[in-house]
């Protein structure tokens, strides 16, 4: 049996178009939708979970085709696994826990859903704190060597169906826990407690979970970057204030500052590097705490 590494929190499991979503929630005070990102689960909140829910209420969502979410079939446009999609079904989640307002806070596709949430539900997003990423549209436009040597997967986990789920199937746990240890800053998955580790092992691999992370990257290569270039176009801006932190040795770094790219995306800006690999909310926790309480405090939503 998997640790309970949120004692004191309920499970719930909510429908919403996208499957039923799974979550824990714990906590008092105003709401606050915690998102992880890819090879993970919810599980990865688990070391700053205790500091925040003393002042607030957390949902710690497992994204569609992650953790104990479902994990349905994808669209030709690869909904439901598109940002928008995910988005839209993160919003019914907090709708259906009655928090029709409430902060956002995402790692990696986790940051990517977030900022996805705020450009199309600006009356949900009372702020946004993005945890070591820059914008899909970003980093497919200023993918030069350096980076795509950095973020290969891009590319690899975007493949036509069945390329990726073939080769990584043949060693799936092997490959998460060697991406793992390449984007940790101390490159030793030791960083990781054990606990936490064996949750990401048994949702990674379940051949529909693999399936579904490769979905996310399809969409993220087609869907998501088109609406993204659609806001571009536009000129549409995140209106929340937003705040981006960053492993010091994590992956935005191979390019443009990642503060300078989310001062082009939002118009309300913030942030700073942590002493961390990818992997800020695990690696760091008295750092990333020390971030986001009081940007959370400056942005309360109202409590429920």
């Amino acid at each position: 049996m998997l640790a309970d590494l949120y004692p004191g929190f309920e499970s719930r499991l909510v429908e919403t178009r996208a499957g039923r979503i799974f979550a824990r929630v714990g906590g008092r005070g105003s709401p606050v939708l915690l998102l992880h990102g890819y090879p993970q689960t919810h599980v990865m909140w688990h070391r700053v979970a205790p500091a925040l829910a003393g002042e607030h209420t957390l949902v710690v969502a497992d994204l569609p085709g992650y953790g104990e979410s479902d994990a349905p079939e994808a669209a030709a446009d690869h909904s439901p696994y598109t940002k928008r999609a995910m988005a839209a079904a993160m919003v019914e989640l907090m709708e259906q826990l009655e928090h029709r307002r409430f902060a956002v806070v995402g790692h990696d596709r986790g940051g990517r859903v977030g900022y996805r949430l705020a450009l199309d539900y600006p009356d949900r997003a009372t702020c946004l704190a993005v945890l070591d990423i820059v914008p899909t549209w970003e980093m497919w436009h200023s993918m030069d060597a350096a980076r795509a040597m950095k973020v290969f997967h891009w590319t690899f986990l975007a493949q036509p169906y069945p390329l990726p789920e073939m080769l990584i199937g043949k060693a799936p746990l092997e490959y998460m826990e060697w991406k793992m240890l390449a984007w940790n800053g101390a490159h030793t998955n030791t960083v990781f407690d054990p606990r936490a580790l064996e949750h990401y092992r048994t949702s990674f691999a379940q051949p529909a979970r693999l399936h579904a992370t490769c979905e996310d990257y399809r969409a993220g290569q087609s869907t998501d970057v088109a609406i993204d270039e659609a806001d571009v176009r536009a000129g549409r801006r995140i209106e929340c204030p937003v705040l981006a932190l960053w492993g010091a040795r994590g992956i935005p770094v191979a390019g443009e500052s990642p503060l300078t790219v989310w001062k082009r995306w939002a118009r309300h800006v913030d942030g700073w590097a942590i002493d961390s690999g990818h992997f800020l909310a695990e690696e760091n926790p008295p750092d990333t705490v020390a971030a986001l309480l009081p940007f959370l405090r400056d942005h309360l939503a109202p409590s429920t």
